[in-house]
């Protein structure tokens, strides 16, 4: 599938149906977040692969509660993406504060975006994740108390396969040349 097709094609899933995930097939989804770009090279992320099925169920027990249901489709995702925020180096830390930009959001999200490309092009479903009990997350995984959990990706075979049509802005609304 060529590039143009993969991003029309890539879609938020959240019906997944029970089929496992080769690791082989989780590995190169991380191994395209590896290689997505990061200011000042620093990579500041840790993807941790959740697989084992009853270590699955319970960090999808960690993106909802009984106040918030919205994440409750990931009961069915054959496994997750936890990402862990990681230190940046001291280069775009400075850049950061001289630009007022947090370059390792951006970061992240080029990884996650790298993640979800790949699985999608691997005929995997995935979901990005806002929210999440962060330190529910953090003590199943053994994830440090001074790391932040920046998003977590439910991954699995999709259901029903059926591409949306995508709403966006026209392309004139969302772009323009040489000035605003």
């Amino acid at each position: 599938m060529d590039f143009s097709e993969l991003v029309k094609t890539r879609q938020s899933v959240r019906e997944f149906d029970n089929r496992l995930i080769d690791r082989a097939v989780l590995n190169k989804c991380t191994e395209a977040a590896r290689l997505a770009p990061s200011a000042c090279n620093s990579q500041p992320w840790k993807f941790l692969i959740v697989d084992e099925p009853e270590l699955v169920k319970k960090v999808a027990s960690c993106t909802y509660s009984n106040l918030v249901k919205f994440n409750k489709f990931t009961d069915n995702a054959s496994a997750f993406a936890v990402i862990a925020m990681e230190p940046g180096t001291f280069s775009s830390k400075a850049g950061a504060i001289f630009t007022n930009t947090d370059y390792a959001l951006m970061d992240m999200g080029m990884a996650v975006e790298h993640f979800c490309l790949q699985a999608a092009e691997l005929n995997l479903g995935t979901c990005i994740l806002g929210w999440r009990r962060q330190g529910a997350i953090k003590k199943l995984l053994n994830i440090p108390t001074n790391k932040k959990v920046g998003l977590v990706i439910a991954i699995g075979y999709e259901k029903e396969p059926i591409i949306r049509k995508k709403v966006r802005k026209p392309i004139e609304e969302m772009s323009s040349y040489n000035k605003y």
